[in-house]
């Protein structure tokens, strides 16, 4: 069995875990996240907190065991706290604003990139180089952070483009002559 497995995911005072036959929901105060339960797995809630074991003494069950584990205790947190991602753009005439639920985007095209964010995913703007993608689905979050990175990924010669808050570019020397 997965060591990650082996620990059970606590579930905090205002959230709900409901196990059916083929799926767990949690259910929170930022929303209600749903995962698709494989024959692999037992789930068992007892005294606030879930724990994971296989079902039989396959390789694929002592796999799925460390990953359903790692999914729900994702779901417990974003449907309690939630997740976040900071982006930055770096380059000059780079802005980003909000309208509704669309993020609008200046990175030096002839043209504005209006990104569309999908249901339960918030896009804020603190300043105009800032951007804070938020939600209850990391996996979600995650992507919509990654789609906006790709309109223009931070070059090597001046670190331009759409970059994480935590990423460093390492900037390439320039050619000599």
């Amino acid at each position: 069995m997965s060591r990650i497995a082996k620990y059970p995911v606590a579930v905090p005072a205002g959230v709900e875990a409901t196990i059916s036959a083929g799926q767990i929901s949690v259910k929170g105060p930022l929303g209600t996240l749903t995962q698709d339960l494989t024959g692999d797995v037992v789930i068992r809630q007892e005294d606030g907190q879930l724990t994971f074991t296989v079902a039989n003494d396959s390789r694929q069950a002592k796999a799925m065991s460390g990953t359903l584990r790692a999914l729900v205790a994702n779901m417990v947190t974003g449907v309690s706290k939630g997740f976040e991602r900071r982006l930055n753009l770096v380059g000059v005439g780079f802005r980003a604003q909000v309208q509704g639920d669309a993020l609008k985007l200046q990175l030096g095209y002839s043209h504005d990139i209006v990104h569309n964010m999908p249901p339960g995913v918030k896009a804020e703007c603190p300043t105009q180089t800032e951007i804070i993608v938020k939600g209850a689905n990391k996996q979600v979050v995650g992507q919509v952070a990654a789609e906006i990175r790709a309109y223009r990924e931070p070059e090597p010669y001046k670190g331009k483009g759409v970059r994480y808050a935590d990423e460093r570019v390492i900037i390439k020397e320039t050619k000599k002559k």
